[in-house]
């Protein structure tokens, strides 16, 4: 019995002696964390490789905002060189600009010509691009300024995506465009999806895309407010679908007003745009003011005919998101 009980105290002793301290297991999870880190850096850089030879140097101004951060990310992992350029850096900027091969402006739409302005003195074989969600203004202020290759880029998503990888980028094609294809290439490379339209062209489908759902959302927000609505009480009454919607107009107001009100602002003919659907509006309105259901139904069936298939490919896409988004519910009210 003694003999067993010397046992059982040796085996506690022991255990006891490979009990890691908090700082230990600290360390090794920071060195597990680094392996990890360089693993995944490994395996990006063999499956993101350079699209470019020779000259890697790449500026980011406006580099550390948010989608900025994304780009200089994935460059870095691809192999360049790149710089960053915030707002008190430009005394010590000549050098890298004139060693760039791009020149990527990432920077607020308010901004965006002023920072264009400044950057004159790039060489003839530099690309200069911006990732601006407008693309006729900027497009122009570029191919004055600059001589070399020029590309507008409007990149269709938010920094918070995990990768480029069936995310579309927009370009819009300014001047010498095969000098800056090996851009186009890495962004492919990064396996991001390229659309490429003329920058009127963009900002007509932008207006539609970005403003008259941005400027509705705050309408409806304001409206709600306005109206004293229990947000609490609509939450738990609502069906999955209107949850989801209302989820899009409250993310929208969790984020920057400033960002949006430039959206919107961006250009005269977006008031114009927005209001015409006041009118289209208004013209519905009238139709159930007067209870005429049934000019409201062939309203109805119009637009149903002029959706097409694209209106049962959105069911089925939209029913697909109702189970994402059932299930975060269903998450969020365990937690």
């Amino acid at each position: 019995m003694i003999i067993e009980l010397n046992q059982l105290v040796d085996k506690k002793v022991t255990d006891k002696a490979n009990i890691l301290s908090l700082e230990q297991l600290d360390e090794q999870i920071n060195q597990l964390q680094q392996q990890r880190d360089q693993l995944l850096k490994t395996s990006l850089l063999r499956n993101y490789p350079s699209a470019k030879q020779g000259n890697r140097k790449v500026v980011i101004v406006g580099g550390q905002g948010q989608l900025g951060q994304v780009f200089v990310n994935l460059f870095r992992i691809s192999g360049y060189q790149v710089s960053i350029i915030e707002k008190n850096d430009w005394e010590n900027s000549d050098a890298m600009l004139l060693e760039a091969a791009l020149v990527l402006i990432a920077v607020p739409i308010k901004v965006t010509n002023q920072i264009i302005n400044k950057l004159s003195n790039l060489s003839n074989e530099c690309v200069l691009a911006d990732i601006t969600s407008i693309k006729q203004s900027p497009l122009k202020a570029m191919l004055t300024t600059h001589q070399g290759p020029v590309v507008g880029l409007h990149p269709m998503f938010g920094p918070d995506v995990a990768s480029f990888a069936n995310q579309t980028v927009i370009i819009c094609h300014g001047r010498k465009s095969s000098e800056y294809q090996w851009l186009v290439e890495q962004l492919k490379i990064w396996q991001a999806v390229t659309y490429c339209i003329s920058a009127e062209k963009h900002d007509q489908a932008m207006a539609m895309i970005q403003v008259m759902r941005h400027f509705s959302t705050v309408v409806y927000g304001y409206h709600l407010m306005e109206e004293e609505t229990d947000l609490s009480e609509i939450i738990a009454l609502s069906s999955p679908i209107y949850r989801l919607e209302l989820a899009m107009v409250g993310r929208l107001f969790a984020q920057d007003p400033g960002l949006y009100t430039d959206i919107i602002f961006s250009n005269i003919d977006n008031a114009k745009s927005i209001k015409r659907f006041s009118h289209r509006f208004e013209e519905l309105l009238v139709l159930m003011e007067s209870g005429d259901k049934q000019a409201f139904i062939k309203t109805f069936e119009k637009v149903s005919t002029w959706f097409g298939d694209y209106a049962e490919q959105f069911l089925e896409e939209s029913s697909a998101m109702l189970i994402s988004t059932n299930e975060a519910i269903a998450k969020n009210k365990k937690s």
